[in-house]
């Protein structure tokens, strides 16, 4: 079991986004955990140059629906990439592993797809303090660590795609 801040991070190795533009898609299920999963995934792409202007936020009902609503920024927007943030909680049911697996293996089928980076940042919980421990509680923010991977990501490919190779 974690026990320290899962979001701790050399912050000089993190490149500067002022040139990026990202989309975030928030589930409105588990509001409580998303909304600051979306908080502070906002706050850190701020915090590495990210103009507000170049950040669009947009809701879809369920963690279900993330994939399609990246989907979306893929279709109809120009961001660099996108971030997911969820929330499914262990229940009685099988549903919970339905629906991890289902946004998992949509999160994947969209970066390969659209060569765009997807960032998978869903919280897959046995229960509701798992989850607030890892939405800013005692070990860190899944949105923090969802919007530096998204960073280094778009960084990674602009290299790719510049030409530069990587030692």
């Amino acid at each position: 079991m974690a026990t320290k801040d899962l979001s701790a991070y050399n912050h000089e190795s993190v490149p500067n986004g002022s040139s990026m533009k990202f989309g975030i898609v928030v589930s409105e299920w588990n509001y409580e955990i998303t909304g600051a999963l979306a908080q502070g995934a906002v706050q850190t792409l701020h915090k590495h140059g990210v103009n507000e202007q170049d950040i669009i936020v947009n809701y879809v009902p369920g963690s279900f629906e993330l994939t399609l609503g990246g989907q979306y920024f893929a279709e109809y927007t120009d961001v660099d990439a996108v971030i997911l943030l969820g929330c499914v909680i262990q229940g009685e049911t099988r549903h919970f592993d339905f629906i991890c697996q289902g946004v998992a293996k949509g999160a994947t089928d969209l970066n390969i797809k659209y060569n765009l980076p997807v960032i998978f940042g869903v919280l897959t919980t046995e229960n509701q303090q798992q989850a607030l421990d890892r939405a800013g509680g005692k070990l860190g923010n899944k949105g923090d660590e969802a919007a530096i991977t998204a960073i280094k990501m778009v960084a990674l490919q602009q290299k790719f795609e510049n030409g530069i190779t990587l030692a």
